[in-house]
């Protein structure tokens, strides 16, 4: 699907487009929303700018509101409700009428296009159904396009594998960490994951780097797309990457306006500059969000891309502001530590963060596996083998070089680190009441 009317609209028109549409969801916020009355009460905006004179909306917002309090609806006027997991608290719950489905189709539709997705193709979803937006976006979207999809949904590693087998589609939708495990499994199972004939993948719901991409691509032989998406704001189809150029992912800013601001201060900030993604809704009837504060750090691009988009890009996700560790004073991110991980060509790429948080200051352990052929190089796995400390202490110096901190290195034998059918868990912690 590709709606060029919007998808190659002009920076001006666009902008005009997107004040139109903010005018109308802070109206309809402010009559409908309890919640939005009196912060939005005397609000004038005279042109877009003056979006950032408007308050932030906060996760912390829907739980104290949960669960429906938010809504501009009626609930019997929703015709779906979605909602978070709820492992920090109350999930998020979200709803959308028939409008905002349409709308959540069309735009999950012109990801999947500008991936390399074709009518006709199979489509195999790998991404959890229900109350998580993953599995029912994809599936909606492609449906919408003209692709013939496959609900496998998450888990059930095995029965993934034969009907990717069986069934040759052309594309898989998954978490990376995902999609790593199943070709690792059939693989281990005696299979080759390149001659499944995936074309393209479509992975997300997890921050994950250019090295994962490239494992990936060098596991399946596919072309791996970045798609991005929050159940807050819609779910997958946010913003997606082009097959073209894979350089940023676009916005489909015609129903979701992005802001960068710093995290710390609210501050915005310059094109380019990194810091926390805000997306403000402007066509959701169900829900509409001002000024939301997604918690992913990113930065936005305003320049045409290769493709022929004219639609903003952002920077893949390099992660979240609250999984942000600080270790000796020294803020780390997962993705930093991937970064440098994958680089290193012995390494598999799985990996994992303990911090030790019972000592006056924090110490970081991380422990990492050494890939398939330095095993086989190896004869197996040995404590003692002589290449084992040699390769700890390249992968330190790499650390202590990406972290400005020296941490603890243990290389451990294959399938130590869990696997994860969903989303991979990354960071463990021990404290001093056991959690």
């Amino acid at each position: 699907m590709w709606n060029s009317e919007v998808e190659m609209m002009g920076r001006g028109a666009m902008a005009a487009l997107q004040l139109d549409r903010l005018r109308l969801t802070v109206a309809r916020a402010r009559a409908r929303v309890a919640f939005f009355q009196e912060r939005l009460r005397d609000v004038r905006l005279e042109a877009l700018e003056d979006i950032a004179s408007l308050p932030f909306t906060r996760k912390s917002d829907l739980r104290d509101h949960y669960p429906f309090g938010l809504f501009a609806v009626p609930v019997a006027e929703a015709t779906r409700i979605h909602a978070s997991s709820g492992t920090k608290g109350k999930p998020t719950v979200v709803g959308y009428t028939r409008g905002d489905l349409a709308v959540w189709r069309e735009v999950m539709a012109r990801a999947l296009t500008a991936g390399g997705a074709r009518p006709g193709d199979l489509l195999h979803v790998a991404f959890g159904y229900g109350l998580f937006t993953g599995g029912l976006g994809f599936h909606d979207g492609g449906e919408a396009m003209g692709l013939t999809v496959v609900p496998v949904s998450s888990g059930n590693t095995l029965r993934q594998i034969l009907l990717l087998q069986d069934f040759r589609p052309a594309g898989l939708c998954a978490t990376p960490s995902f999609a790593l495990y199943l070709g690792e499994t059939l693989r281990e199972g005696g299979g080759d994951p390149r001659a499944l004939g995936l074309r393209y993948g479509f992975f997300g719901a997890e921050p994950w780097t250019e090295g994962v991409r490239d494992a990936i691509e060098a596991l399946f032989g596919l072309r791996a797309i970045d798609v991005y998406g929050l159940s807050e704001i819609v779910g997958p189809g946010v913003a997606g990457e082009c097959a073209q150029a894979r350089r940023g992912l676009h916005v489909a800013e015609d129903h979701f306006f992005p802001e960068i601001v710093d995290p710390a201060t609210g501050a915005p900030q310059p094109d380019g500059e990194e810091g926390e993604l805000v997306l403000t809704t402007l066509t959701k009837e169900a829900v509409p969000l001002i000024r939301y504060r997604t918690g992913d750090l990113t930065a936005l691009d305003h320049a045409p891309c290769v493709c022929g988009r004219t639609t903003v890009r952002m920077q893949r996700i390099i992660g979240r502001a609250d999984d942000m560790l600080v270790v000796k004073g020294i803020n780390v991110y997962p993705s930093q530590v991937e970064a440098a991980l994958l680089a290193i060509a012995e390494l598999a790429p799985h990996y994992q963060l303990v911090v030790d948080r019972r000592a006056t200051l924090a110490e970081l352990m991380i422990e990492v596996e050494p890939a398939e052929p330095v095993i086989r190089r190896w004869g197996g796995y040995r404590e003692d083998h002589p290449e084992l400390a040699p390769l700890r202490g390249r992968i330190a110096e790499r650390l202590r070089a990406a972290l400005t901190l020296t941490v603890d290195v243990r290389i451990v034998p294959p399938k130590t680190i869990p696997r994860s059918e969903g989303k991979a868990v990354r960071v463990v912690e021990r404290r001093a009441n056991g959690g």
